[in-house]
């Protein structure tokens, strides 16, 4: 029975020592030529704030791409540019039948941007093909690394990939001064043959996106890595409100219908129908604008904003509902007439793949990181995406939740771990785990 206890403690110590070992042998990245790399792209479109202004389309922005297409060819990708302008690198695979795994983001900035956003996820897609590179693992499906084009400018080369762009936004004027036709053009696309760059549905396996949070649920929570839900979707409405201009010194407080009276309290409406909902619904009065406009004038027009956005489209219509049913209220009372306009600049909510947020959070913990399902408030290029692909987003800590800022920060630590999560979740896709 003793020599039965020791050839079972010898054997679970051999077990162990395998598992020890094959841990050891999983590929893992380099963290600290994330950092190095995330500083040296740092010093395309530098201000003196600390922070970026690489727009879309600038001399800056081309010199970005520039530096991203070398460290492409040196992590063993052959580079091209589609007609949109999206930078693909590709790393064939064992299996050319296959259709790719993609990875990437964006480099472009807001002006006065920070060195975290969009980069951490073109970076981290690099260093993952760097890293399969140089330990000399072959994955069965092609792999494809992409930089998209003019994210921050409305997730231009996402857009025309997914088939999406409208041929009227070329002519929009880009932050560069550009219009999106002759800025596709600047980088090295064709915008006469946008179809070229179109991805039809089944042709990529996935599409995997690192981002830095952009707020500060993850750093304030002391989480390591976000698994996506999906994007939020977003309504715009102008609002307009109209009273009755009056002189301010002569007309009695129970005389006036003033639209600005009106317009305060249906701010604190949409506040307050935005909290009383279970979710994570938001609602927003950005902009504001009353006529005449002068100090001593009753207002008599207000011109405003109304933003909605959630994950649900069910719910960002009830809400929707709820606040035109207080903006009418509010008109009895005031007699105050509301007047709702939707703006075509919605996007729709774009939910991610429920099998990739389950591989996702299996590589988190695989690599003892802890996780969080959570929605994303932002826009990205995945949204876009998720029309033709089964779409997965891996966030990160923002340090303070700042993000568009010169302030804007994410530790060496956590792109690594980011990173490592993205490496984890390609090498099970590539397993089979996608099913």
């Amino acid at each position: 029975m003793r020599h039965l206890s020791s050839l079972v403690l010898c054997l679970l110590g051999l077990s162990l020592s395998a598992i020890a070992a094959d841990k050891a042998r999983s590929p893992a990245v380099n963290a600290d030529r994330i950092q190095q790399h995330i500083t040296e792209l740092a010093k395309f479109g530098t201000n003196p704030e600390g922070g970026v202004s690489r727009v879309a389309f600038s001399d800056a922005d081309i010199a970005g791409r520039d530096y991203i297409k070398k460290l492409m060819q040196e992590a063993g990708l052959e580079v091209r540019v589609d007609t949109a302008g999206n930078i693909l690198g590709r790393r064939a695979g064992t299996n050319s039948k296959l259709p790719p795994i993609m990875i990437g983001s964006h480099i472009d900035s807001v002006p006065g941007g920070g060195n975290y956003d969009g980069d951490v996820g073109t970076i981290g897609a690099i260093e993952v093909a760097q890293t399969l590179k140089e330990r000399d693992v072959r994955l069965k499906h092609p792999l494809e690394v992409v930089v998209f084009a003019d994210e921050e400018g409305g997730t231009v080369g996402s857009m025309a990939m997914a088939g999406n762009l409208e041929a009227d936004a070329l002519a929009i004027v880009s932050h560069s001064g550009k219009t999106i036709r002759d800025g596709i053009r600047a980088i090295g696309g064709d915008p006469d043959r946008l179809a070229d760059a179109r991805r039809k549905s089944g042709d990529l396996k996935a599409y995997v996106e690192l981002h830095i949070e952009q707020g500060a649920i993850l750093d304030e929570s002391d989480i390591d890595i976000g698994v996506v839900e999906g994007i939020v979707g977003i309504r715009w409405w102008d609002v307009t409100i109209e009273g009755v201009p009056n002189h301010a010194g002569t007309t009695p407080m129970n005389r006036r219908r003033d639209a600005m009276l009106s317009a305060a309290e249906f701010a604190l409406a949409v506040n307050r129908v935005a909290t009383s909902m279970e979710g994570r619904q938001v609602a927003t009065v950005g902009r504001i604008r009353a006529e005449p406009g002068a100090p001593n004038v009753v207002p008599g027009k207000v011109v405003m904003s109304l933003e909605i956005r959630d994950l649900a489209a069910a719910k960002m219509a009830a809400m929707f509902d709820a606040v035109r049913a207080e903006a009418d209220k509010i008109a009895r009372i005031r007699q105050t007439p509301f007047t709702f306009a939707q703006l075509k600049v919605a996007s729709e909510p774009a939910p991610t793949d429920e099998r990739l947020r389950r591989i996702i959070a299996k590589a988190a913990s695989s690599l003892n990181l802890t996780h969080k399902a959570m929605p994303s408030g932002a826009g990205h290029d995945a949204q876009e995406i998720t029309h033709i692909a089964p779409t997965g987003m891996i966030f990160v800590p923002s340090v303070g939740g700042v993000s568009h800022s010169p302030k804007e920060f994410t530790s060496q630590q956590d792109m690594a771990n980011g990173a490592n999560v993205l490496l984890q979740t390609v090498l099970a896709i590539d397993r089979g785990e996608l099913r």
